[in-house]
C-alpha cells in the first residue's frame, strides 16, 4: 500500500478543518498581545529544533532518523492543540492565533531548518534529498490552501461550515490513529528494532520542551492560562505534517523518515494527557 495517499487527504482535511476554527481575528492577536506570541512562536520554531538537534545528536542518530527528528520540530502544532487547550482550560484564543500564525510561518522555516540539518548530516545520508521548491510548494497545497479556503467557507456559509466543522472535528483524531497504524504494521520490523533508542530520545524531547516551554512561560511572568497554552503549544507537534513531508514522492519519499512522527505521535499523547487531565481539574 502506498501511505502516501491516505497522509495527504488526511492532512488536507485536517487543515481544512482547521481554516474553519479560525477568525481573522485570530491573526491579529500580535498586535494585541504580543508577549505570549513572541513566546509561543520562538519555543516552537527556536526551542525546539535546537532540542531536536540536541537530542539528535546526543543519541548520535542514524541519518534518517535524526533527519526525522528535526522534521518533527518543524511541524507546528495542529487543530488537536487548540482542543487539548480547551481541556486544559488554557488561552484559547491564544492557541488558535498561534495555531494560525504558526502554519504560515512553517511555509518559510521548514526548508531552512531542514537545509541546516541535512548538512549537519553530511555525507551519512547522501541518498536523501531535499527539494526545496517542492516542500513549500506541497505546504502551500496541502496546508495553507486547505485553511484558507475552511476560512472562506466560514465567512461565505457559516451554517455550512459549522456542521462540516463538527464532522471533521470527530474525523481528525481517528483518522491520525489510522495514520499511524498504517505506518506502524508497514515498518514494525523497523520500529521495535529501534524504538529503544529512538523512544528514549523522543521522550527527552518532548519532556524538555514542556520543561522549558513552562520555564520560559515563568521567567517572562506570562498568565496561568497563557502559560498552559504555551506548554501545549510547544509540546504538540504536528505530526501528520511530518510523516506527509517524509512520505511524499516530491520531496523525501522514504518513508523511514517518517519513523520518528509515529513515535512522537504515540508518546505526545501518553505524556500530554496527565498533563492536561491534571489542569482540567485545577
Amino acid at each position: 500500500m502506498n501511505t502516501i495517499f491516505i497522509v495527504l487527504p488526511i492532512l488536507t482535511l485536517l487543515m481544512f478543518h482547521l481554516g474553519m476554527e479560525l477568525r481573522l481575528n485570530d491573526f491579529l492577536l500580535f498586535i494585541k498581545r504580543p508577549k505570549p506570541i513572541i513566546i509561543g512562536l520562538a519555543g516552537q520554531f527556536i526551542l525546539l529544533p535546537l532540542l531536536a538537534f540536541l537530542w539528535g545528536w546526543a543519541f548520535n542518530l542514524e541519518g534518517v532518523f535524526f533527519i526525522g527528528l528535526i522534521l518533527i520540530a518543524c511541524s507546528p502544532s495542529g487543530s488537536s492543540s487548540n482542543i487539548f487547550s480547551m481541556f486544559a482550560k488554557g488561552d484559547i484564543a491564544l492557541a488558535v492565533s498561534l495555531t494560525a500564525l504558526s502554519s504560515i510561518l512553517t511555509l518559510f522555516t521548514t526548508p531552512v531548518i531542514m537545509s541546516l540539518a541535512m548538512q549537519f548530516v553530511g555525507v551519512h545520508t547522501f541518498f536523501i534529498r531535499l527539494a526545496v521548491g517542492a516542500l513549500m510548494i506541497q505546504n502551500i497545497v496541502l496546508m495553507l490552501l486547505p485553511m484558507a479556503l475552511g476560512l472562506l467557507l466560514k465567512y461565505k456559509k457559516p451554517d455550512i461550515a459549522a456542521k462540516v466543522s463538527k464532522a471533521l472535528g470527530k474525523f481528525a483524531f481517528p483518522a491520525l490513529l489510522i495514520l499511524i497504524t498504517v505506518f506502524f504494521i508497514q515498518h514494525y520490523d523497523t520500529i521495535f528494532q529501534y524504538i529503544g533508542k529512538l523512544g528514549i530520545c523522543i521522550t527527552l524531547l518532548i519532556l524538555s520542551a514542556l520543561f522549558c516551554a513552562w520555564l520560559l512561560s515563568l521567567i517572562t511572568k506570562l498568565k496561568e492560562k497563557e502559560k498552559r497554552t504555551i506548554i501545549i503549544e510547544v509540546g504538540i507537534q504536528n505530526a501528520a505534517q511530518a510523516i506527509a513531508i517524509a512520505a511524499s514522492p516530491f520531496i523525501f519519499n522514504n518513508e523511514v523518515i517518517a519513523i520518528p512522527a509515529i513515535i512522537y505521535a504515540l508518546l505526545m499523547n501518553i505524556i500530554l494527557l496527565p498533563y492536561i487531565k491534571i489542569m482540567s481539574k485545577r
